[in-house]
């Protein structure tokens, strides 16, 4: 028998991504289209179904190749029926059947979970986590996001909203507003926006300057990379910056991994990009706040799949379907 396929779906609000995994998590194809959130996100499903379809035309092979579709979806998901219940940025109706709609397009079956799940479940099936059945993963982009798995399985939660990390209160007092309505959460200070903000309100004073302050006043602005850029070449205010973000987040993982005390925590997103200077300082506070024992058997590591773990978690939703 030839070898079978699973496809892999993470579904964003711009781009969706696509790929052909084989069971081992390799991935063998992948491809992109654009998410065309259009008169109520009603040819999303459709254009995934018809993109499948096209790529094995290509590809010469035949659809009982494919075992199951696995998709990552934005937003809170209900598990039981593959009901999206409310996605903004895709343009759907509050309680859209996506699961359903999928699985009548391309008659294959089809199981839905959370994007920032599926990128901890890649990260643990062939990434940073290979091996750990104890983990949590760390999306540090825009905002910040997260996935916690126990014992191998997706910590979900009662109403399907664990592991929010990024809105853990980091500053109970003072903090800055955050899009979820409360204040001083942790994407607040160690996503990308806020890394932004953080260095903005410093160089925003009259006594800014050194490396990181040519550069806004070079472009008007900065970002996320040029603060650790600066940091990296030795500029006092961008490591700063650094020492504040870190802070917040060593202490936040700590707290985490007190009450989980996973095997590993995983950093991804664009943020961690800056690779050692980010982590070493993260491990710094971590060790800090971590009780002994917590401190002793986590380990602390950057992501390796990039952005293409979220199509390898969401292929792993159906192979751990077919072998749970």
């Amino acid at each position: 028998m030839s070898e079978q396929w699973i496809v892999g779906v993470d579904l964003g609000g711009t781009t969706t991504k696509l790929a052909f995994i084989n069971m081992k998590g390799d991935i063998l194809h992948k491809w992109e289209i654009p998410t065309d959130n259009s008169n109520e996100g009603q040819n999303i499903t459709i254009n995934i179904a018809k993109a499948i379809d096209h790529k094995l035309v290509e590809l010469k092979e035949l659809k009982s190749k494919l075992i199951g579709i696995g998709m990552g979806a934005p937003g809170p998901v209900d598990y039981e029926t593959g009901i999206i219940r409310n996605v903004v940025n895709l343009g759907w109706k509050d309680n859209f059947p996506l699961q359903e709609s999928l699985q009548t397009l391309t008659d294959l079956p089809v199981v839905i979970e959370n994007d920032a799940n599926c990128a901890a479940l890649g990260e643990m099936w062939n990434g940073a986590g290979k091996g750990a059945n104890d983990l949590v993963c760390v999306t540090l982009g825009t905002g910040v996001g997260g996935g916690v798995i126990a014992n191998g399985n997706i910590v979900r939660g009662i109403n399907g909203a664990a592991g929010e990390i990024g809105h853990i209160t980091s500053i109970p007092f003072g903090g800055a507003p955050c899009n979820c309505g409360k204040t001083g959460c942790l994407e607040t200070v160690a996503s990308a926006t806020g890394v932004v903000r953080l260095a903005m309100s410093e160089l925003l004073k009259a006594d800014a300057h050194g490396q990181l302050s040519k550069l806004f006043v070079a472009n008007g602005l900065v970002t996320a990379k040029d603060v650790f850029d600066s940091a990296r070449n030795g500029d006092d205010l961008a490591i700063k910056i650094l020492d504040e973000v870190t802070f917040h987040l060593g202490f936040v993982l700590a707290n985490i991994a007190n009450t989980l005390n996973p095997e590993k925590i995983v950093l991804g997103g664009g943020v961690s990009k800056a690779g050692d200077i980010l982590l070493d300082a993260v491990k710094v506070n971590f060790s800090m706040f971590a009780f002994s024992s917590v401190r002793e058997s986590t380990d602390l590591t950057l992501a390796t799949l990039g952005n293409d773990a979220g199509v390898i978690g969401a292929a792993w939703l159906i192979k751990n379907k077919l072998n749970p």
